[in-house]
């Protein structure tokens, strides 16, 4: 409630109209944003990180993310003043709330829902982490008919995320067992994301769920351009499940921006991360969890069988991951880093790989290994982790 008025001050004051909806899901304000034939969609939100990390997110009227080279143009006209471009008094901006925006969502999510069905005699766990899809999620399942328990659903301000949602499942894997439930369903801060738990309280990733749908949607004829796009962090047995349905998998650098941008040129409607953005370009123009979550209980209700049966259609190669803090340093352009990075492959060969690179979102190099020997995975990633240390010190 900071960031907000600022920023419709800032609108207003430029001679652009708001629309102000309340704390909705990220992808309810880039469906809102085409709706409303809006210029410019903006989410305030911590996604899935803590409260104080919150930050913004921009979409474009067409209900996209804006690219990387447009948000570098905002920035420099931002630090370069624009005082300049301010709006006559005469012709200010005005604000307006939208009363309705939550239903308009509901209404729109639930569309997607194949026409017929219910969710009746289901059980579904969701937490909400405490965020911006607190009532909208809980809603949603509970006019199509499950009998949902909703867990994180009571925002403060300063707990979204913490010890809860997609970051932190431990809480509905406990519930979904404690409940009896058919399947619980975990969304980070701003909704753009989903984990799922099968009924047995064992969590599934992105990877899994890209590939069940990957599966139905090609044996229904509705998978379009020949695979799935994901990004060098999915796992290859993911990659291998879906060569063995005679399916690609396009991998971008990670993040979910660079999953859509490949997935508009080259046509496919199914793309997503490991992580559980999972965009379904038939719906909608970014992640959507909720979204997401509703193509998982299709699949569930049409076939009847258990979600540990359904969600579960590879066996993933291990995967290490390790998160090293940095201090402004630059140890990736140092030669013995290379050097070790280089080495780690050459012990992994074909049968795995090695990822490094630096998180979007804080001072982190992370570093993936991945393969079929567990212990050969630990030790390569203790001597990459070594040398990043050694030359950001």
């Amino acid at each position: 409630y900071m960031i907000e008025p600022a920023l419709t001050a800032g609108f207003i004051s430029m001679g652009m109209d708001v629309f102000l909806v309340g704390p909705i899901p990220t992808p309810a304000v880039a469906m809102l944003t085409r709706s409303l034939r809006a210029d410019i969609g903006v989410v305030i939100s911590a996604s899935h990180n803590p409260f104080q990390d919150n930050g913004i997110k921009l979409f474009g009227p067409d209900g996209y993310k804006l690219s990387d080279a447009v948000e570098a143009e905002i920035e420099a006209l931002v630090e370069n003043g624009l005082s300049e471009h301010l709006a006559a008094p005469a012709k200010l901006g005005k604000a307006k709330r939208i009363e309705d925006a939550r239903g308009r969502y509901t209404e729109y999510v639930k569309q997607t829902f194949p026409k017929g069905r219910t969710l009746d005699g289901l059980k579904v766990v969701i937490d909400c982490a405490n965020g911006a899809a607190y009532k909208v999620a809980p809603e949603v399942l509970w006019e199509l008919g499950a009998d949902v328990v909703p867990i994180g659903v009571d925002p403060d301000g300063f707990n979204i995320n913490k010890g809860c949602g997609s970051t932190a499942p431990e809480t509905l894997l406990s519930q979904v067992v404690t409940h009896g439930a058919d399947i619980g369903i975990a969304l980070d801060g701003d909704a753009d994301r989903l984990l799922i738990s099968d009924e047995k309280g064992m969590l599934v990733d992105g990877d899994q769920l890209m590939a069940l749908m990957a599966a139905d949607w090609a044996k229904r004829g509705a998978l379009r351009g020949g695979g799935v796009v994901s990004t060098v962090m999915s796992n290859l047995g993911f990659e291998r499940f879906l060569s063995a349905l005679g399916l690609d998998l396009v991998r971008t650098q990670v993040g979910d921006r660079y999953v859509v941008e490949r997935m508009r040129e080259g046509g496919y409607n199914l793309g997503g991360e490991q992580s559980g953005h999972i965009i379904l370009s038939d719906y909608g123009t970014t992640g959507d969890g909720l979204l997401a979550a509703l193509q998982v209980l299709a699949v569930l209700t049409s076939t009847g069988r258990p979600a540990s049966e359904i969600c579960r259609l590879f066996e993933p190669l291990p995967q290490l991951l390790r998160n090293i803090k940095i201090k402004g340093a630059q140890p990736l352009e140092r030669d013995e880093v290379r050097k070790a990075v280089a080495v780690g492959e050459s012990r992994l060969g074909q049968s795995g790989r090695v990822l490094v690179r630096k998180s979007g979102t804080e001072p982190l190099i992370r570093v993936m290994a991945e393969g079929e020997d567990e212990d050969l995975l630990v030790t390569v990633l203790d001597d990459i982790a070594e040398a990043i240390e050694q030359a950001g010190r």
